[in-house]
């Protein structure tokens, strides 16, 4: 190789070394920024990515029974006439009915205003009769109900009530078939068993809360009631709501809550459906809830009663300690100091087990019932009577009067006869009687002038009126344009006041 190769060759050479050291640099720059830049953008090296799964049912049975009975649950908004009050105080910790979400107050004078609330229902046949709590619809003048996806609002009656069990059947006209709940039986419901609550506490329709049964067959302040307690939060408003099993059947309808501020505390209760399934059968039936009674009064304490029934020569029933008179027990011969060991061949070892026992026997039927008098074991027939006409004076709204007349297009009113006890009730004198207001048409003539439900009226036009047949006959004579004026007695706070109340009928 000649001296110009070498030459030529050297700079080949040299040119490929240089290819070569640029590339490498280029190879090392890039390595060097990507490392830089994955440590810039990844500062947590040792994590994995996470990944959003695919969509799957998690509480798909909470979520179905909600679907299923959502639709049968119904919003209720009513509108009261009432005579302006100081409310009592709840005390902490007392079970309390529930009080709808929230009351506006519109005052039209000194002795009045208009009181409107919220609560809950649930349809349970498919013509529009659903079931409620009483005190979300007592002394309602006018009852609104908005269906599940419906904001048209359907005019409500009042078909029955039972103060007892505080349960009432209204009904509305939809023009078609509604969805109904399916009522469970509340016996089978134990204590952790899931539920739901579903209504519309604080006005939020179609709400649903979740929890468990925390106890069964707890006590209510009334004789007839009997609560499923839980822990699924309800609140104002859900008065009347379901509660609902798994199975998507109603085993309660919320009653009451425990609570010191209003408010939600884990511990609700709803009445127990196999109670409710009863009521509701009687007042479709009656009109009201009919249970029978033998017209006595007797100590429920079983311990204080141990002592007793054994110096009486026994070791369970009932001692009587009054007797109604003129009632069953009276015209049977029972007397104060009696031991009740059996009606209609079931033994009675406590006083829930006698009226339980009595108030299912059918009115008018004759019953045995056996007793010890003397340490000596007797047996009597006694006839079943109404409850609330042995009782008419603890029950002045449920007992039958004598007489009733349905709102009429000339005033807007209803009224019924009062009877001579509940007269008294009403703070009557002795001998005084007269017709109770029982509703009052909102807009009409008779809500004009200032009439109220529970008003007793006594005097129409300067005329007494003590029957249904009194106050017809002056209602004859008045013509439009003509006066129409009412005595009436109505209870202000503790106190009956005589009122002139009247004005002149429209043309």
């Amino acid at each position: 190789m000649d001296g110009q190769e070498r030459i030529r060759m050297g700079k080949w050479e040299t040119r490929l070394a240089l290819v070569l050291t640029l590339a490498v640099g280029v190879l090392l720059g890039t390595l060097v920024s990507n490392g830089v830049r994955a440590a810039r953008d990844n500062p947590a090296p040792g994590a994995q990515p996470l990944t959003v799964p695919s969509p799957v049912e998690l509480s798909s049975v909470f979520a179905k029974v909600a679907k299923d009975v959502e639709p049968a649950v119904v919003n209720i908004s009513t509108e009261s006439i009432v005579p302006t009050r100081r409310r009592a105080r709840p005390r902490q910790g007392q079970p309390q009915p529930f009080d709808p979400f929230e009351r506006f107050f519109d005052f039209e004078g000194p002795e009045r205003f208009r009181e409107r609330s919220l609560g809950s229902g649930v349809i349970v046949d498919a013509d529009g009769y659903i079931l409620t709590n009483y005190h979300v619809v007592q002394g309602a003048n006018k009852i609104e109900v908005k269906l599940e996806g419906d904001n048209k609002g359907y005019a409500a009656k009042v078909v029955g009530y039972d103060r007892e069990t505080d349960l009432a059947v209204i009904k509305i006209d939809a023009g078609r078939k509604l969805p109904m709940a399916k009522l469970g039986n509340s016996d089978a419901a134990q204590v952790g068993d899931w539920v739901l609550a579903i209504g519309s506490p604080f006005g939020l329709d179609a709400t649903v809360t979740a929890g468990i049964v925390s106890y069964k067959g707890r006590p209510g302040m009334q004789q007839f009631q009997r609560f499923i307690q839980t822990d699924a939060a309800i609140n104002h408003g859900n008065s009347g709501g379901p509660l609902v099993n798994l199975a998507g059947e109603v085993i309660g309808i919320n009653t009451a809550i425990v609570s010191d501020r209003g408010g939600t505390a884990g511990i609700g209760f709803a009445l127990a459906s196999n109670i409710a399934v009863e009521v509701y059968n009687e007042i479709v039936k009656h009109g009201r809830m009919v249970r029978g009674s033998i017209g006595i009064t007797f100590r429920n304490s079983v311990s204080e009663n141990e002592a007793i029934l054994k110096s009486f020569g026994t070791d369970h029933g009932v001692v009587v300690e009054t007797v109604e008179p003129g009632g069953p027990a009276d015209r049977a011969g029972l007397g104060r100091g009696d031991v009740i060991l059996a009606v209609a061949g079931t033994p009675i070892r406590s006083g829930d087990d006698l009226v339980n026992k009595v108030a299912a026997l059918p009115i008018g039927q004759p019953a045995k019932l056996r007793y010890v008098r003397d340490k000596k074991e007797r047996e009597v027939e006694v006839v079943i009577e109404d409850r609330y006409k042995v009782f008419a004076n603890q029950f002045p709204q449920e007992a039958p009067g004598g007489g009733a007349l349905e709102a009429d297009t000339t005033l807007g009113m209803s009224v019924e006869e009062l009877t001579p006890s509940q007269a008294l009730q009403f703070g009557l004198e002795r001998g005084e009687t007269g017709l109770i207001v029982t509703d009052v048409e909102p807009g009409s003539f008779a809500d004009e002038v200032g009439l109220l439900p529970r008003d007793v009226i006594l005097e129409f036009n300067q005329r007494p009126v003590r029957s249904a047949r009194d106050f017809m006959i002056v209602l004859q004579n008045v013509q439009p344009g003509s006066s129409a004026v009412f005595w009436v007695k109505r209870r202000v706070g503790n106190n009956w006041v005589g009122l002139y109340l009247g004005d002149y009928l429209p043309r």
